[in-house]
């Protein structure tokens, strides 16, 4: 059974740090384009960082670059997302997914994709 299951949300201060996880299970992330997406109350869902099937860079959107880390641990087959100086703004539930993509190609919101995780929430709150 192809999977993806996420794990790390919470809730957190302004200026917190959270790791968020996300195992896969079924088939092998490294032959896939995976990235992670988030949707806030209202608000349509969009990228937050991916790293495109062959490459093993990460690629982030404007406004989580230098802040938000992903990577991805072969030996575990999993990915993450090291999140540090949380802001109110980054209040959204974060999804991961993998999708089958030529080589460079990253993810998009609208799909689609192999595999998609339920989805975890974080809260970035005083």
């Amino acid at each position: 059974q192809v999977q993806l299951v996420e794990s790390g949300g919470g809730s957190v201060q302004p200026g917190g740090s959270l790791r968020l996880s996300c195992s896969a299970s079924g088939f092998t992330l490294d032959s896939y384009a995976i990235g992670w997406f988030r949707q806030a109350p209202g608000k349509e869902r969009e990228g937050v960082s991916c790293i495109s099937s062959g490459d093993g860079s990460p690629s982030y959107t404007n406004y989580v670059k230098g802040r938000f880390t992903m990577s991805r641990d072969d030996a575990k087959n999993t990915m993450y997302l090291q999140m540090t100086n949380l802001n109110p703004e980054d209040t959204a539930v974060y999804y991961c997914v993998a999708a089958k993509l030529p080589r460079g190609f990253c993810p998009r919101v609208a799909g689609p994709y192999v595999a998609s995780g339920q989805g975890t929430q974080v809260t970035v709150s005083s």
